[in-house]
């Protein structure tokens, strides 16, 4: 086993090949062990230098939207009337505390999508 810290791309790169060798280890073995700790570098080297962002709150109510078989009529309890609901979807209006309350208790979409402060989220008049 030669594993070394992964300090740059080249040895991302190196370290993501090696476990694709490993995929087929069996655990409790050292190709089993190997797996996991290069498995363990990589994580840890992605989260430092490859962060991924969660969606936007729009985004993420859609994405929820896709997963339940939702409609936007079957928003309504949780952002209000028809108009309303049109208004955050397209993003011409902002998500109200109440709102993101509502939407995380009810259809537990995670609260740091929600809570996202990106001005290029919605639209100025």
């Amino acid at each position: 086993m030669n594993i070394a810290p992964i300090k740059s791309e080249k040895d991302y790169d190196a370290a993501l090949k090696r476990i694709e060798t490993l995929m087929d280890a069996e655990f409790d073995t050292s190709e089993g062990d190997e797996l996991d700790v290069w498995v363990t570098l990589v994580e840890a080297y992605e989260a430092k230098h490859h962060p991924i962002a969660p969606p936007d709150p729009v985004e993420a109510i859609l994405f929820r939207m896709e997963q339940l078989g939702l409609e936007r009529k079957d928003l309504e309890p949780y952002i209000g009337h028809r108009g309303r609901v049109s208004e955050v979807l397209t993003r011409k209006r902002p998500l109200s505390l109440t709102m993101i309350k509502k939407l995380w208790k009810g259809l537990h979409i995670p609260l740091e999508s929600l809570i996202q402060d990106d001005h290029n989220n919605h639209q100025h008049a």
